[in-house]
């Protein structure tokens, strides 16, 4: 039986990189497009990798000529541009192109929990989401027009062990560490949903090649969800230590921190909880396994093991304690 081709447009990534393995693994001929070998996620065996540049054309043209591939799956394109271009680049030479949009592109704040695909699209708050929304909606007048053969995934908030989902990053578990105190968003009673890579993996490769899948979108999410602050506490004791929790207003971290606001303000202050059953009717087996108290020991245990990576940053440590200070003043 002649295996699948896939073609990753990256597949090192966070996302990226747990579907690539598991595609190669389920017998899918894998072929990875990027610049090069990522230091934190490396290629895995047997898996075919490509060197260009998916911004420049000719570095593309030379990487694959006239190859075709039954599934295309793309994990960089954030712009109706990148779109566009690969839109001409693959027509006529895949039988599937998936699209990595964001579960960011739903109604924000959402009307109504919880979350299905028939969720409105429209996020006031975030450029970036916006921009995978028009992605979307060029990518459905393809489709409609056209017969363009896509598929449309929405992640949510995807880690593994090298991306620490809390504000500051490893700078934050670095400050528990040593007592220091670590910055949760609003009160941090909201809902939200984290889903390991490897979760993700298990319904993203089911849509491969899958032709019911053509034409359509899903999200894919854990079903479970965790509040800011269990994040933070999870994160801590996986770091063998208790946390201390400084909450600060959304608007605030936005005001003093510009680039955290339109993620927080677009995306992360709202709860969410999200309704799977839709690529698990195409999916049936798929089930996220891997509860978040787990994640974080993997994200502790990894940073712990390549400590070469597991950069502490002044400049981090310094915003987050002009945020603390907001709700702490110093004493004169």
């Amino acid at each position: 039986m002649t295996k699948q081709s896939v073609l990753f447009i990256g597949g090192t990534g966070i996302i990226s990189s747990a579907a690539s393995a598991l595609a190669a693994e389920r017998g899918f001929e894998v072929t990875l497009l990027n610049r090069g070998q990522s230091p934190i996620r490396p290629v895995p065996q047997g898996v075919e990798v490509i060197t260009g540049d998916i911004r420049d054309p000719e570095s593309v043209a030379a990487a694959i000529g006239d190859r075709r591939f039954d599934v295309v799956a793309d994990f960089l394109s954030f712009t109706p541009e990148h779109v566009q271009a690969n839109i001409d680049r693959f027509e006529g030479k895949t039988g599937q192109y998936i699209f990595i949009s964001s579960a960011s592109a739903y109604q924000t704040p959402p009307a109504r929990l919880p979350i299905t695909e028939s969720t409105p699209l429209n996020n006031p708050e975030w450029q970036y989401s916006r921009d995978k929304i028009a992605c979307e909606n060029l990518l459905v007048e393809a489709s409609r027009e056209r017969g363009f053969p896509v598929t449309i995934v929405r992640p949510s908030h995807t880690y593994d062990g090298a991306a620490i989902p809390l504000m500051g990053g490893w700078t934050a578990i670095d400050r528990m560490r040593r007592g220091l105190p670590v910055i949760v968003h609003g009160d941090g009673s909201s809902l939200w949903a984290l889903t390991h890579t490897r979760d993700f993996a298990k319904a993203f490769v089911g849509l491969l090649g899958n032709p019911l899948a053509i034409g359509d979108s899903f999200h894919i999410t854990s079903d479970a969800v965790v509040t800011w602050n269990q994040v933070a506490t999870m994160l801590a004791d996986a770091a063998g230590v208790t946390a201390d929790i400084v909450h600060v207003t959304s608007d605030t971290i936005a005001a003093l921190v510009p680039d955290e606001g339109p993620s927080l303000l677009g995306d992360k202050t709202h709860s969410v909880i999200f309704d799977n059953s839709k690529v698990r009717s195409l999916v049936p087996d798929f089930v996220a396994t891997i509860p978040f108290a787990a994640g974080a020991r993997e994200i502790v245990e990894w940073h712990d093991a390549h400590p070469n990576l597991a950069e502490v940053d002044p400049e981090v440590n310094a915003v987050l304690d002009r945020l603390v200070a907001t709700v702490r003043p110093a004493a004169n």
